[in-house]
């Protein structure tokens, strides 16, 4: 497990942004609506404030009925805000040395990701060309789950992983990452129509690097 040390503004600015030699290969953004639908899991609310609503009707009358609807609502209206608001405060970037993702709805976060430390990378379809992408890091890290949520794959609590949430076009940034980090080792890839899957093969290196912007 690495130390984590202070940075200077220099240092800093060297992590969390690209450098004049590093190219970059794709930037984006999370869609809100994809995002709510998908990490803030706005549709089974729905349906479940739905079936309260009906629950009510059948059971307690319309008082009921209409208290469970506008509950519902209230709370669909504040999930579809968090991801509003998570969407407009996140960048990610490809570049061909590092995944960065800047992040964080009240403190500002950038999580900077080395493509060699990359093992594997998982693309999961969300339909309308929009997708999320999981990497998996080869080695140990400091990255923990509530600092990367919601840009953390489900249910990896041991040994958290970015993910790339609600990316447009996301099996065309997942081949764009595939061949960046092949660049530098072999990656697994999984869920990528037409690609074989192949052994990650890891390397010593920088481990990932987490900021914070106060």
């Amino acid at each position: 497990m690495s130390k984590r040390h202070a940075l200077n503004h220099a240092q800093a600015q060297m992590l969390w942004n690209p450098q004049q030699d590093e190219t970059v290969l794709w930037q984006g953004k999370p869609d809100a609506l994809v995002l709510a639908r998908t990490a803030f899991r706005a549709r089974i609310v729905a349906g479940y404030f739905l079936a309260l609503t009906a629950l009510a009707l059948v059971f307690g009358g319309g008082t009921g009925a209409i208290f469970m609807l506008l509950a519902g609502l209230a709370t669909l209206a504040i999930l579809h805000g968090l991801a509003y608001l998570s969407a407009r405060t996140t960048t990610y970037l490809l570049t061909d040395r590092r995944v960065i993702l800047h992040i964080g709805m009240a403190i500002e976060k950038t999580i900077n990701l080395p493509l060699r430390q990359i093992g594997a990378a998982h693309l999961s379809e969300k339909g309308g060309g929009y997708g999320e992408i999981a990497l998996e890091p080869a080695a140990e890290h400091t990255l923990g789950y509530a600092l990367l949520w919601p840009h953390a794959r489900p249910w990896r609590y041991a040994r958290p992983q970015p993910m790339l949430r609600a990316v447009p076009a996301a099996a065309s940034v997942a081949e764009k990452l595939a061949g960046a980090v092949a660049a530098h080792q072999p990656i697994e890839r999984s869920a990528v129509p037409g690609k074989t899957p192949q052994p990650a093969r890891p390397r010593g290196g920088d481990a990932p690097v987490e900021g914070a912007l106060a």
